[in-house]
């Protein structure tokens, strides 16, 4: 078999998100995958990084696919692109070692949440960020963001339902700019559980606007209350890069 790994990006505001859900065609596994199983002739599954959801945009998903037949990184690339709908795009492709695997080889992920903490609405970034209308206090949230560097189990931050599964992750930095009313919100972990980046973002907003203090972040992951997070919007995320 021949082992191929592809950069992938993707507006994901009109998809149900990366993972393909039995029949259901309207996710960016499911539309990559339908490409790759006429290419090939038969049932082609792609192994993608991480799990974006509904609505959640990517710059560098990375995902691997094993075909039967050799061939060229270029060949492949200009095949995929040419049945894609237009806000899927294969940025890179490269034959790898047949021990690759997307998802098992990640190392760290960074993911990137732009808002729009603006009065009004901005037509260009509508899809790509969400909007609060209130001042955000940057250095409050700046506070709040230290709370969440190292490992701590991010139960609280999660809906992640499988007792099995350690809620355990290392996050190695929290970023926080402003430039002309868009803040960009960068967050490099070892992993992330279901929804933990939104919960995440949406409790720093919570502090941002003086409803919840920015001590409060601690105290939340101690007691592992899901009731105290908030809970951003899916079209202002986006997965930037994957390191493996």
């Amino acid at each position: 078999m021949n082992n191929y790994k592809m950069v992938i990006q993707y507006d994901g505001t009109r998809y149900k998100g990366w993972q393909r859900l039995g029949s259901q065609e309207n996710t960016i596994q499911g539309k990559l995958e339908q490409v790759l199983t006429k290419l090939e002739g038969k049932e082609i599954e792609i192994i993608g990084s991480s799990r974006t959801d509904a609505g959640v945009h990517a710059y560098g998903q990375v995902a691997n696919v094993k075909l039967s037949k050799p061939r060229s990184s270029e060949e492949l690339q200009r095949y995929v692109n040419q049945y894609l709908p237009h806000d899927i795009s294969v940025v890179e492709v490269k034959k790898v070692d047949d021990r690759f695997h997307a998802r098992y080889n990640a190392k760290d992920k960074t993911y990137l949440y732009q808002i729009w903490n603006k009065s009004y609405t901005n037509p260009f970034l509508r899809k790509f960020s969400m909007h609060v209308n209130d001042r955000l206090s940057l250095e409050e949230m700046k506070k709040a963001s230290t709370y969440f560097i190292g490992k701590h189990d991010f139960t609280a931050f999660s809906n992640a339902k499988s007792k099995k599964k350690s809620m355990k992750r290392t996050i190695r930095s929290v970023d926080i700019d402003e430039a002309d009313g868009l803040l960009s919100i960068r967050i490099v972990g070892d992993g992330f559980l279901y929804h933990m980046v939104r919960k995440m973002i949406g409790t720093l907003i919570e502090v941002g606007l003086g409803e919840k203090q920015a001590n409060e972040v601690a105290d939340i992951l101690q007691t592992k209350d899901r009731s105290r997070v908030g809970f951003a919007e899916a079209q202002g995320l986006h997965l930037e890069k994957i390191e493996f």
